[in-house]
């Protein structure tokens, strides 16, 4: 059973690699709600004249409480934090310095290892259940995809205001990955069958 559980997470993981592929590349899911900055050249340049070669996550307008705040500083700041964001632009910035590269096969790698992962623990969470339809083990997948989807891109909305478009799209995308990635990974299993753990403890 162990060996069609990494089987089944392996073939899954396929699965939604291609999806993802197809989701980026050949549909427009993977670019909504994702814009090109007007007169990118003086913003790219003053970016880099105030950044230099400090990459990080930034978000703005900042409290002003410099590096490594204590609490009484930062609760300080945000009472006044209100009307700085009334008077000036906000929102997140993920910089890079000059020399980042883009597609390599480096990252395509961990891409496809981190999808394995993900449906090799949706399986074995799976195992852990006597769901034994194959519409439920499918079922049971997608359901694991809908909180992984939930987890990161309501909070991310909220709280720090990513477009509901761009929300909505890669919602779509992840619940869509696990649906293939469940369709191929209960398919290895026998119908009825209960998996692992559960069938272990008839």
């Amino acid at each position: 059973m162990a060996k069609r559980i990494l089987l089944a997470g392996l073939l899954g993981g396929i699965a939604m690699f291609i999806w993802a592929f197809v989701a980026h590349m050949v549909l427009p899911l993977g670019s909504t709600g994702i814009r090109e900055i007007p007169n990118e050249t003086v913003v790219l340049g003053a970016m880099q004249a105030s950044l230099g070669q400090t990459a990080g996550l930034y978000f703005f307008p900042g409290l002003g409480v410099g590096p490594n705040p204590t609490t009484a500083q930062r609760n300080a700041a945000m009472k006044d934090y209100d009307p700085k964001l009334a008077a000036n632009p906000s929102g997140l910035l993920l910089y890079h310095p000059p020399g980042a590269k883009g597609m390599t096969g480096g990252k395509l790698g961990l891409e496809f290892l981190t999808e394995v992962v993900e449906t090799l623990l949706a399986v074995i969470l799976l195992a852990q259940t006597r769901v034994g339809s194959y519409a439920g083990k499918v079922g049971f997948i997608v359901l694991v995809g809908i909180i992984a989807a939930l987890a990161t891109n309501i909070p991310y909305w909220n709280w720090y205001g990513f477009p509901g478009n761009y929300t909505a799209a890669y919602m779509t995308i992840q619940v869509v990955a696990y649906l293939v990635a469940g369709l191929v990974a209960a398919g290895v299993f026998k119908n009825r069958e209960p998996l692992g753990f559960a069938a272990n403890a008839k």
